[in-house]
C-alpha cells in the first residue's frame, strides 16, 4: 500500500499536468529526502552496535571507528577494537654478496710485476739467442686478479722537463745501476731521487753532444729525421735529448740484470717498451723509423746470417739510417779497454760490413766512434745485385707489416715497387712538422683498403674536437704539464695523439691485433710512434708507466674474446696513482665496465658524447684512487 501511494506521488510531481503547484512540488521532495533519511538510519542501527559511555561526552562506533568528543573528559576503551595490521607479506629476499665488489690488492712483493716478462716464467724458456728475454704470457689460470700495488713512498714524478734529469727513489727503489755504471755516468744517487746527467757508455761527453756528433756526419735539423728507435736502450738518454730536436724515439731493452732500466725511462718521460730483438719480429710496421740506433747494445750483428740486422732492415723507412758506436767500431783504438783481441774485433766488424752489403745499404761514414750506413731509397739496384751474388732472397708472399709473435726471416724484405731510379719506394714523407698532417703514402696509395685521403682529413679534424671536449671533461687532462706519458689503446690513424701535438705529452699510440685495418704504419709516416698489442695479454711496460690512459671502442673490440675485467686490472697496473682514464663506446658496454672500474676504487661517472645525450656512444671518465703498499716495517711485523 506505501509503495503504491509513493509511485502515485512520484508520477504525479514528474508529470507535466498544468494543474501541479509549486508548494505539492516542495512537499513532495522534503518528504523524500525524509524518507530516505529514516531509512538509512534504520540499516545502520540494524548492523552496528553503539556502546554510549555515560558521563564522558565520547560514542565510540564499532563500524566506523570514529570518535566524536567533547573537551574535558576522560577516554574510556571501546568495547570493540579494528584490526588495522597486513595479514599477507612477501618473504624478505635472500641475502646476496654486495653490488660492487672489492677487488683486493696483491701482495706487495708484486709492485714491479710485469706478466710477460716474469724472470721465473723466462727461465723456462731456452738461452739461445736469448729466447728466454722475449715475451712469455700466462695462462688464463695464471694470471693475476688483484690490483698491483705501488711502493710504500711512492709520488707522482716530476714534471717534464725536469723529468728527464732527475726520479723520486722511492718510485724505482732500486740502486744497482749506480754502482754497476757509476764510471759511465748513467745514473747516480743523490738524497730521495736519482740524477740523470746523460751519460753512457760511448758518450763519456753527454748524451747530447754525442748527438750533435751525429749532426754533424746526417742532418738532424730539417725534420727529415723524426722517428727513431734505440736498440738497448739504458736509461734511455739518447732518446731524451733528441726530444728537444723534435724527434721521438722508442727505446727498448730487455727486463735483464740492470735493473729497472726501461723502468727509470719511463719514469723520465721517455717513451720506452721492455724488449729484445730474438727470434720474433719487433713489434712495429715495416718502413716506421727514419733512423736507427745502437750504442754498445751487444746485440751479435753479423751473427745468425745478419738475422737481427735484416729486422732493422724490415723496420727502417727507405733512405734511412743505422747508427752503431761501440764493439767492434773503432776497435784500434779500444780493443785493450774491451777485453777482446784485435782479431776477433776484426772478424766481427767484417760481418757487420758483409750483412749491410748484402741489405744493399750504403756506408756513409765512420768517423772516431761512430759509423752509419744508409738504407737504399728503392731496390731496384738490389735486385740487380741480389740476381749477380744471390748472397740474401728477397721475402715473398710475407706481409711485411704483420709484426705479433712473427717469427724473424734471414730473407730481405722488399720495398714497394718504383717506377724511376729516384722514386722512393711507397712514397716519399714530408718533413716535420707537415708530415703529421699530410696524407700518408699508405692511405694516398691506397693500399689502406677503405680509408681514403678525404676520411684521414675529416678524422683529424675530428680528434681535434674531440680532445677539446675530454679537456672539458678531465681537469687534469687539461692542465698543461699535469701529464706526460699518454696510452691510445686502441689508435686508428692517431687522431688523439696528432691532437695533442703542441701539449707537453707524448702518445703511445697501439693497433690491437684483432683491428679490421692495420694502420700503425699510417700512424708511424705521419711522425707518430706506436706498437702492435692485444688486449687479451699485458703489456710490454712496467706498473705505472702511464699518467693517462685512451680507449675508443676498446671493450666492443674485445667483448667476445677475453674477460673484461682482465684488461680492466692490466690499465690498472700500468696506470699511475692519480691517473686517468677516458674510454668512449656504447652505454651498454660502459655500465659493464663501471661496475668493475668501481671495484678496483676508481672514481667514476659515465658522460654524454661530444654531440649530445641523444647518441648511444658514450664516454666514461675515470681516476685511479691514490694508495701504495704499506711500509717494509709494518709488511715485516704482520709476518711476525
Amino acid at each position: 500500500m506505501a509503495n503504491t501511494n509513493f509511485s502515485t506521488l512520484f508520477h504525479n510531481f514528474t508529470s507535466n499536468r498544468p494543474n501541479k503547484s509549486f508548494f505539492t512540488n516542495l512537499y513532495f521532495i522534503t518528504f523524500s529526502i525524509s524518507l530516505c533519511s529514516l531509512f538509512y538510519f534504520l540499516g545502520l542501527w540494524h548492523h552496528s552496535t553503539t556502546t554510549t559511555i555515560s558521563a564522558t561526552g565520547y560514542t565510540v562506533s564499532s563500524a566506523t571507528n570514529i570518535i566524536c568528543s567533547q573537551p574535558n573528559n576522560s577516554i574510556t576503551s571501546p568495547s570493540t577494537k579494528l584490526d588495522f595490521e597486513s595479514h599477507h607479506f612477501i618473504p624478505d629476499p635472500p641475502p646476496t654478496a654486495a653490488r660492487v665488489p672489492h677487488i683486493p690488492p696483491c701482495d706487495s712483493s708484486f709492485s714491479e710485476y710485469t706478466p710477460c716478462e716474469d724472470t721465473q716464467r723466462s727461465l723456462k724458456f731456452p738461452r739461445d739467442k736469448l729466447i728466454y728475454r722475449e715475451r712469455h704470457c700466462p695462462s688464463s689460470e695464471e694470471i693475476l686478479r688483484c690490483r698491483i700495488p705501488a711502493p710504500s713512498g711512492y709520488r707522482s714524478p716530476l714534471r717534464w722537463p725536469a723529468s728527464r734529469d732527475a726520479a723520486w727513489y722511492a718510485n724505482v727503489p732500486h740502486k744497482e745501476l749506480t754502482v754497476e755504471k757509476k764510471n759511465q755516468n748513467w745514473v747516480r744517487f743523490e738524497g730521495d731521487r736519482f740524477r740523470f746527467p746523460g751519460g753512457g757508455t760511448m758518450f763519456p761527453r753527454g748524451a747530447s753532444a754525442y748527438i750533435d756528433d751525429i749532426g754533424k756526419l746526417i742532418n738532424l735539423r730539417d725534420g727529415s729525421v723524426r722517428t727513431a728507435i734505440d736498440t738497448g736502450c739504458g736509461v734511455a738518454s739518447w732518446g731524451a735529448y733528441l726530444l728537444s730536436r723534435d724527434i721521438i724515439t722508442v727505446s727498448f731493452a730487455p727486463r735483464d740484470t740492470h735493473e729497472a732500466q726501461v723502468q727509470f725511462a719511463l719514469e723520465r718521460g721517455v717513451p720506452a717498451l721492455i724488449g729484445v730483438i730474438a727470434s720474433i719480429r719487433l713489434p712495429y710496421p715495416s718502413r716506421a723509423f727514419d733512423m736507427a740506433h745502437c750504442s754498445r747494445c751487444l746485440i751479435p750483428w753479423g751473427q745468425y746470417d745478419g738475422v737481427y740486422l735484416t729486422e732493422v732492415d724490415r723496420v727502417l723507412r727507405p733512405g734511412g739510417y743505422w747508427i752503431l758506436s761501440g764493439p767492434p767500431i773503432n776497435y784500434q783504438r779500444h780493443w785493450k779497454g774491451w777485453e777482446r783481441s784485435r782479431e776477433s774485433l776484426e772478424d766481427e766488424q767484417d760481418g757487420i760490413e758483409n750483412v749491410a752489403k748484402s741489405l744493399c745499404w750504403k756506408k756513409l761514414v765512420q768517423k772516431e766512434d761512430l759509423a752509419i750506413w744508409q738504407k737504399p731509397t728503392n731496390h731496384i739496384h738490389c735486385k740487380l745485385q741480389q740476381k749477380i751474388f744471390k748472397n740474401r732472397p728477397f721475402c715473398e708472399a710475407q706481409d711485411p707489416d704483420t709484426a705479433w709473435y712473427t717469427k724473424l726471416d734471414t730473407c730481405l724484405t722488399p720495398l714497394p715497387e718504383v717506377i724511376g731510379i729516384k722514386e722512393v719506394g711507397g712514397g716519399g714523407l714530408a718533413n716535420w712538422p707537415e708530415r703529421l698532417t699530410s696524407i700518408p703514402p699508405r692511405i694516398g696509395s691506397g693500399s689502406l683498403n677503405g680509408i681514403t685521403p678525404e676520411m684521414f682529413e675529416e678524422n683529424t679534424e675530428l680528434w681535434k674536437k674531440r680532445a677539446a671536449y675530454y679537456k672539458t671533461l678531465d681537469s687534469q687532462l687539461a692542465e698543461r704539464g699535469r701529464y706526460r706519458n699518454l696510452l691510445d689503446m686502441n689508435s686508428y690513424l692517431g687522431g688523439f695523439a696528432a691532437a695533442l701535438v703542441d701539449d707537453p705529452v707524448w702518445v703511445m699510440n697501439v693497433v690491437p691485433v684483432e683491428a679490421e685495418i692495420n694502420t700503425l704504419g699510417a700512424i708511424y709516416e705521419r711522425g707518430l710512434i706506436g706498437t702492435y698489442q692485444n688486449w687479451c695479454e699485458a703489456m710490454s711496460t712496467y706498473p705505472r708507466t702511464y699518467d693517462f690512459i685512451h680507449g675508443d671502442s676498446v671493450f666492443s673490440l674485445y667483448q667476445n674474446r677475453c674477460n673484461m675485467e682482465d684488461i680492466l686490472l692490466e690499465m690498472d697496473r700500468i696506470l699511475r696513482p692519480k691517473g686517468s682514464v677516458i674510454l668512449r663506446d656504447d652505454v651498454d658496454v660502459l655500465v659493464k665496465v663501471k661496475s668493475i672500474a668501481d671495484a678496483m676504487q676508481w672514481d667514476t661517472k659515465i658522460t654524454d658524447h661530444e654531440e649530445g645525450p641523444y647518441q648511444r656512444e658514450k664516454i666514461l671518465v675515470a681516476v685511479k684512487e691514490y694508495w701504495t703498499a704499506p711500509p717494509p716495517e709494518q709488511i715485516q711485523e704482520s709476518k711476525s
